[in-house]
């Protein structure tokens, strides 16, 4: 059963009112509709996530760096977990075909504050792939850090932001412009048994600036960051949620043996 912001997302994007909602969210006079637009995933019918790496041309055609952006996150891609995109959407950004890139979350525990794990019996193509992973997200934060002081994103620790934000300026420094979008789906009171539903967007903003103190500094969301041929910038945005997440059930048969046994299912 499909729960929380990864249904909010597929809701959403089966409407037909998808495409003019996702640019008033975004709010920028730069960041205007492709011609098409295209999104993914595309609803229920098309619910993928999108990987850059295999992917990027379909949101981009004719750009040459997919390959190269692959290459430079992973030393062996077959079978290597690649970072998928909660939704990606081609826009026209400042006049130039563009990319915004959705973290969606809707509960607080959405958002993982560890570091990238690898096994300690892991293969010799993990190890690579890992140390590849630390060098790249370290690369980042040295660019970002020149051009905004304070970033501090690694590999170890807020790995889930680290790696969206180093895709996020390489694509730039590639010349593809970023929109990165950090949505808040609020309103979800079918899911506090997993964590806190975000309220509303002050809730969404203050869980923000607590989840990247220390990593980003003050004034780096919404500004526009220089990468070298492109930019990008980092928004928050929040969206009330379309339907309520079926609460969970109890699993079936220990319900019934707590029952059986007069107790009560907790």
């Amino acid at each position: 059963m499909t729960r929380g912001s990864r249904e909010h997302i597929l809701d959403w994007t089966s409407r037909p009112e998808f495409p003019v909602e996702f640019i008033e969210l975004i709010g920028l006079s730069d960041c205007r509709p492709s011609r098409p637009m295209v999104w993914q995933p595309k609803g229920h019918i098309e619910p993928e996530e999108a990987c850059l790496g295999d992917r990027g041309d379909r949101f981009i055609p004719g750009t040459k760096c997919w390959n190269d952006l692959a290459a430079w996150w992973l030393v062996h891609r077959g079978g290597a977990n690649k970072p998928n995109w909660d939704l990606v959407v081609a826009c026209d950004i400042a006049g130039k075909p563009g990319l915004a890139l959705v973290e969606a979350k809707a509960h607080e525990r959405e958002l993982d504050w560890g570091g990238k794990r690898v096994h300690l019996d892991g293969s010799a193509r993990s190890v690579e792939n890992h140390e590849r992973i630390g060098k790249a997200i370290t690369e980042a934060s040295i660019a970002l850090g020149k051009i905004a002081p304070g970033v501090s994103i690694s590999r170890d620790s807020h790995y889930q932001l680290a790696n969206r934000l180093a895709y996020s300026w390489k694509l730039a420094s590639m010349g593809i412009p970023v929109i990165l979008v950090y949505l808040g789906f609020t309103g979800d009171e079918g899911i506090e048994d997993v964590g806190t539903p975000l309220r509303d967007h002050a809730h969404w903003e203050a869980v923000m600036r607590t989840y990247t103190v220390g990593i980003l500094p003050e004034g780096f969301v919404e500004r526009s960051l220089h990468c070298g041929k492109s930019y990008m910038r980092m928004l928050v945005r929040s969206k009330p949620v379309l339907m309520q997440s079926e609460p969970r059930r109890p699993d079936n048969k220990r319900f019934h043996r707590i029952v059986a046994k007069g107790g009560h299912s907790r």
